[in-house]
């Protein structure tokens, strides 16, 4: 009786306002993942004897919680370097996680509604309703494919299915597991925890599997430029030369080392056309010494009479490729309805906030080598990733994180992209212009890492890798296409 008073009233949206919390501690840079299961297992519990109504407004507290704890960074971005007042930049940061809240909304409306009281509705129709609803967020409205539950265990036994069908399968466990505990307590029966047992033993017996193996190529030697610039001075134009002159002279001793030196995300705080100069100086001191250079910086092209700007990565002297950021960050690379927002406020006119989306990609070749690039925010797209391959024999991702502070945000995206070097079986390169530079091999660790807000140089191997994960051929769309599928058998099915 108690149990029930608990789940029907205000009490029952304490907690699951708590439970969502829960998930951000069991990621980076808590990473304790056990939290992450009792969090699911509370809310399969909550989402119990309740009507749909009342499942939506659980699931806002539970999704408000989650993006409460997990993506308030945001507040740094649009407070100490979108010049917004603390009032202001408060609200907006607690408008946008509980935007984000409807999106646990409508999946655990959905859930009650029409799958939680089929057969099977409890457990596994639980574990379809939250996998399908974290990949709707990786799309709808251009995506935040963020805090995913499945992120938190790079070093569990799970890790090992990461490879097989990405980080969505992953959360498909550990919510059919958390389901599966909370059954099994309530029944009082073990039989629930057959499954439970089953997939996690599988996950660690799969961690044995080398699904990808060195091609026949040499090691990369390579260099990452982490200078260290801050926020509020790196789009001054007063900085401009420094700035150069300044990746100029901590990449002077690389170029006889390493094979390639990389400097992060617009590095260059200006547009190519207007660093050609610098550029073709950088180029001939890389090609004396067969070294090459890749390097973020925006770019511009006229089409159609319209001046396109890109946020953009080249590679010089012994590689070559440019490659434009298909997947934009709103607000900060782009304004969404433009015309009534620009200029409202300062945080609607950031520099470089008018960017376009690049089309028709190509990898980046550094001798011999073919890299995937990705900048910043694209690393956190498990299909994006996955498109690239098994073409590409090695992963590069540069970016600029300091957009977010000494806040939880940069550990989150840098354990992201170490979920995409597991799941795709490569060597993965991340140069940021303040930490975490790192080196992250096919098994997900990292095995080189800078210090943050740290000028420094990292220098370390990578070596290409040849073969494919099952995830790198088929992205997502085997779990995503289950869930689909199942959901629709549960709803055809007699109900109790």
């Amino acid at each position: 009786m108690m149990a029930t008073r608990i789940q029907q009233g205000p009490i029952g949206h304490l907690l699951a306002l708590l439970s969502g919390s829960l998930v951000t501690l069991s990621l980076a840079p808590f990473d304790f993942w056990p939290l992450g299961l009792l969090s699911v297992a509370t809310l399969a519990w909550l989402l119990q004897n309740i009507n749909p109504t009342t499942a939506a407004l659980r699931g806002w507290c539970y999704g408000f919680g989650l993006f409460g704890s997990g993506a308030s960074w945001v507040y740094v971005s649009i407070h100490t370097y979108g010049y917004t007042s603390m009032p202001l930049a408060i609200f907006l940061t607690l408008l946008f996680c509980a935007g984000l809240a409807l999106f646990c909304c409508l999946t655990f409306y959905l859930y009650v509604r029409f799958i939680r009281d089929l057969l099977g509705g409890y457990t596994l129709g639980f574990a379809l309703s939250w996998t399908l609803g974290e990949w709707l967020r990786s799309w709808l409205l251009t995506g935040f494919p963020w805090l995913y539950l499945g992120y938190g265990h790079l070093n569990s036994p799970l890790s090992g299915w990461a490879p097989v069908g990405g980080v969505l399968l992953i959360s498909f466990i550990i919510a059919y597991s958390g389901s599966l505990i909370t059954r099994s307590i309530q029944q009082r029966s073990l039989k629930y925890a057959i499954p439970v047992f089953a997939l996690w033993l599988g996950g660690w017996g799969l961690q044995a599997i080398n699904w990808t193996q060195p091609a026949e190529k040499p090691p990369l030697k390579i260099a990452m430029v982490q200078a260290n610039i801050s926020q509020d001075i790196k789009w001054n134009r007063d900085q401009y030369w420094p700035t150069l002159n300044l990746y100029n002279r901590m990449s002077q001793p690389l170029w006889a080392e390493a094979d390639l030196v990389i400097w992060p995300e617009a590095a260059i705080p200006g547009y190519y056309d207007q660093a050609q100069h610098f550029l073709k100086r950088i180029t001939k001191q890389a090609e004396r010494h067969s070294s090459s250079l890749i390097t973020g910086i925006p770019y511009r092209e006229q089409i159609e009479n319209r001046t396109h700007n890109y946020n953009s990565v080249m590679a010089f002297a012994a590689g070559n490729g440019l490659y434009h950021k298909q997947r934009l960050v709103p607000f900060g690379e782009y304004v969404p309805l433009e015309s009534v927002l620009r200029g409202l406020i300062d945080f609607f006119n950031l520099p470089m906030s008018q960017f376009s989306a690049g089309k028709d990609q190509s990898p980046l070749k550094v001798k011999g080598h073919t890299l995937a690039p990705f900048i910043c925010y694209e690393i956190v797209y498990p299909d994006l990733v996955a498109s690239w391959l098994p073409e590409a024999d090695l992963l590069i991702t540069i970016s600029n994180d300091a957009w977010f502070g000494d806040s939880i945000g940069p550990l989150q995206h840098m354990q992201m992209a170490q979920m995409r070097a597991l799941e795709s079986g490569r060597y993965l390169i991340r140069a940021t212009g303040n930490g975490i530079s790192a080196i992250v091999n096919p098994k997900g660790q990292i095995t080189e890492q800078s210090e943050q807000f740290q000028r420094q140089v990292l220098q370390g191997t990578v070596q290409a890798m040849q073969g494919s994960t099952p995830f790198a051929k088929t992205g997502s769309w085997p779990i995503v296409t289950f869930c689909l599928i199942a959901s629709i058998v549960l709803t055809l099915r007699q109900k109790h």
